[in-house]
């Protein structure tokens, strides 16, 4: 009797031959969608892959950045930007005024920037000119902050984490604002620049952390910077005193030295309060340790 025979060789052979596709097939990687997002302005912005050199033209970005624990994706830095983290990142110029040359020669894969003024406008045109995606973003409140937040997150591929921060910051924030139930809400006033004094607004960063913190804004104008005279500030006469200092007001006289000034309730009773800029002027994460700072003084009054 003849006996049919098939090597293993053979057997194996065949199995490979119907196996070996579908295993092929599931190993290989799917290709990356592209990500997509439209910014403040509108525009569209679509990267191939996730950021992972990102040049951020106002310090908030960064701010967000590396409370992400995305440090890394960082490949520069304005002048303005001095957190010790950033120190070894080549400088681009300033926010307003970046060396397009500089940040072309950096090749980004994401640039960020804040709408302003319009060289800003201007810079971010040339940009995309260029051929980089840019994004643009507004906003002064805690939701926008959060929003700004959950879009890098899409941008770099670190949802999770952004949602995480996110998370952190309102959970902060909630706290707070058990904490300040019942407690009396100070009219506050808060002073961006003197001598021609500009104060910050209902619209502004400075306004969401009183509110935060559990004051009240004096000035309600719209805006999120109002020009006052000193008549319009004495009308006022806030209960607290708040003197940012930073770029925007580099060297301010304290208020007791100044004429007019010193018959104002806040000053009269001591409720000055000297604040960095960076702080409270723009929507970063920082809002909320500003808010819980604050909250600290309003305890002492």
């Amino acid at each position: 009797m003849t006996r049919l025979f098939t090597p293993c060789a053979t057997l194996w052979s065949i199995f490979l031959s119907f196996v070996l596709p579908f295993c092929l097939s599931a190993a290989a990687p799917a290709e990356a969608a592209p990500l997509r997002l439209t910014d403040d302005t509108g525009c569209s912005v679509e990267l191939e892959a996730p950021a992972r050199r990102v040049v951020a033209l106002y310090g908030a970005f960064n701010d967000i950045l590396l409370d992400m624990g995305l440090g890394d994706r960082l490949a520069a830095r304005t002048r303005a930007d001095i957190r010790p983290e950033l120190a070894a990142l080549p400088v681009i110029g300033t926010h307003m005024r970046p060396n397009l040359e500089l940040i072309a020669a950096l090749q980004p894969d994401l640039i960020l920037q804040f709408e302003g003024r319009r060289e800003a406008e201007a810079q971010v045109a040339q940009l995309r000119a260029l051929g980089f995606p840019v994004a643009v973003f507004r906003g002064s409140s805690f939701p926008d902050l959060y929003r700004i937040i959950a879009a890098l997150g899409v941008l770099t591929g670190a949802e999770d984490r952004a949602d995480a921060l996110i998370d952190s910051l309102r959970s902060r924030l909630n706290a707070l604002a058990e904490r300040r139930i019942g407690a009396l809400r100070p009219r506050v006033f808060f002073e961006i620049r003197s001598p021609n004094l500009l104060a910050a607004g209902a619209n502004s960063t400075a306004s969401a952390i009183i509110e935060a913190a559990g004051g009240e804004n004096a000035v309600r104008v719209p805006e999120r910077v109002a020009r006052l005279n000193e008549e319009e500030l004495i009308r006022l006469d806030p209960e607290v005193y708040i003197v940012q200092q930073g770029p925007m007001n580099a060297a301010p006289t304290p208020p007791a030295e100044r004429d007019h000034y010193r018959n104002l309730r806040a000053v009269r009773e001591g409720h000055v309060l000297t604040v960095d800029e960076s702080l409270f002027s723009r929507p970063a994460p920082g809002m909320v340790e500003a808010a819980e700072m604050l909250a600290d003084f309003f305890d002492t009054l």
